[in-house]
């Protein structure tokens, strides 16, 4: 196999894919448009329901308040959004408007022997407008008792220290650059396994079945070349479009950070740093070519047994499946890099990427992560090479999945 013959069909394979629409659109400009624009409108939309829900009028129906306590029933009475409403004094009937949604909260007054007030705020947190009244009410009443409390404490002429004797304070030690690599970490490895499989996925199923389709892949297969730099090339081909996927993924999303939390958070946006130190640079681009090459394998193995680009979808949208489901449980709380999830591949890649965006650099983790990876990696390529010897399969007459071709043809050899 010479790299010559390699590189001209990979060149090959490369332009004409680049000249198909449907593989530009969701290798490239999927990974690099899609996934902040959705992002971003995701924000957006809870961004404006949030706004939405701060701009209902709160209908809210109380008992009678103790004269000592009138301010307090002032207050409500004039508060902005709050529409006090009278549904009579049993509180049996109050709880049931609540629930059928004709008021949005009631307060109802528990009798007491002291002079403190005890109020039981009644609400549906089924119902969107009933949460909103509990919060808007809660906060007027949290006013209301924390003046009452600070009046009480003048009065006794009590410092505010040893009126509280207990209190807690947030200190936050984390730098801006920090909390963004927090946030890039959490999302970042999701989106970056989901963009490169997204990018080989058609390039996989193009290249392959969509092959058999047009009727080029006999032609292709008798080029002056040997059948292994013909799939070499396809492979590194596919491997190539999966990287440029995550690579510009990582990126589009990195410089898009504070655009897409904007809609929701914009003084935390202001705040917060969104880069990838240059440090992990060096770790990112190896996970990227380990996890290419990886799915690259894989989609191919699969893909190349159809004879038509819709069964091609069929055969590898199971792996394209199995790829990306690891990254649904990528924000598990307390789940850390560790030496046994570094041999699971994807799961590996994918915390390798948040460590090195955090600026760790476990080295065990990282070089068992890459050792397990060229195994697997190893492994996909060697039984492509042992299929390549069949020749049914070269000229596409064979009828049947990878599956049946590893039980009819391998599994049945070693028996026999």
């Amino acid at each position: 196999m010479r790299a010559r013959d390699v590189w001209i069909v990979f060149s090959r394979e490369t332009r004409a894919a680049l000249r198909e629409q449907t593989i530009v659109m969701e290798a490239i400009l999927g990974p690099m448009l899609l996934f902040p624009v959705m992002m971003w409108l995701m924000f957006t939309a809870i961004s404006f329901v949030q706004g939405h829900t701060e701009g209902f009028v709160s209908r809210t129906a109380m008992s009678a308040i103790p004269a000592e306590h009138a301010e307090l029933a002032v207050r409500l009475t004039n508060a902005e959004r709050v529409d006090i409403r009278d549904v009579g004094a049993d509180p049996t009937e109050a709880r049931a408007q609540v629930r059928s949604g004709g008021i949005d909260a009631f307060l109802h007054i528990e009798p007491s022997s002291s002079d403190g007030l005890s109020i039981v705020l009644t609400f549906d947190e089924s119902r969107d407008r009933s949460v909103a009244a509990r919060e808007r009410l809660n906060r007027l009443m949290n006013e209301y008792r924390d003046e009452r409390m600070a009046a009480e404490r003048e009065a006794l002429d009590i410092d505010e220290a040893t009126w509280s004797q207990f209190s807690v304070k947030g200190d936050n030690v984390a730098t801006g650059r920090e909390m963004g690599g927090f946030v890039l970490g959490l999302l970042l490895p999701m989106f970056f396994i989901i963009s490169v499989a997204m990018g080989a996925y058609s390039v996989a199923i193009d290249a392959t079945a969509g092959e058999r389709e047009r009727g080029t892949w006999e032609t292709t297969m008798t080029l002056a070349t040997s059948r292994t730099a013909v799939i070499a090339a396809k492979y590194l081909h596919v491997t190539a479009f999966g990287f440029v996927a995550g690579t510009i993924n990582l990126i589009a999303m990195t410089l898009s950070m504070g655009w897409i939390f904007s809609p929701i958070a914009a003084e935390v946006a202001d705040e917060t740093q969104f880069a990838i130190p240059w440090s992990a640079v060096p770790v990112v681009v190896l996970a990227a070519l380990a996890l290419s090459a990886f799915v690259a394998a894989g989609m191919m193995l699969f893909a190349s047994f159809a004879r038509t680009y819709k069964e091609g979808q069929a055969m590898i949208t199971p792996f394209y499946l199995l790829a990306v489901l690891p990254a649904v449980f990528l924000n598990m709380p307390g789940l850390e890099f560790s030496v046994g999830l570094a041999l699971v591949p994807i799961v590996n890649i994918a915390l390798m990427v948040r460590a090195a965006i955090a600026g760790t650099y476990p080295l065990l983790q990282i070089a068992l992560t890459m050792l397990s990876s060229a195994v697997v990696i190893a492994a996909c390529i060697s039984l492509a090479t042992v299929v390549l010897r069949f020749e049914d399969f070269v000229i596409g007459s064979y009828n049947g999945s990878l599956g049946s071709f590893v039980r009819e043809r391998l599994l049945r050899r070693e028996k026999g």
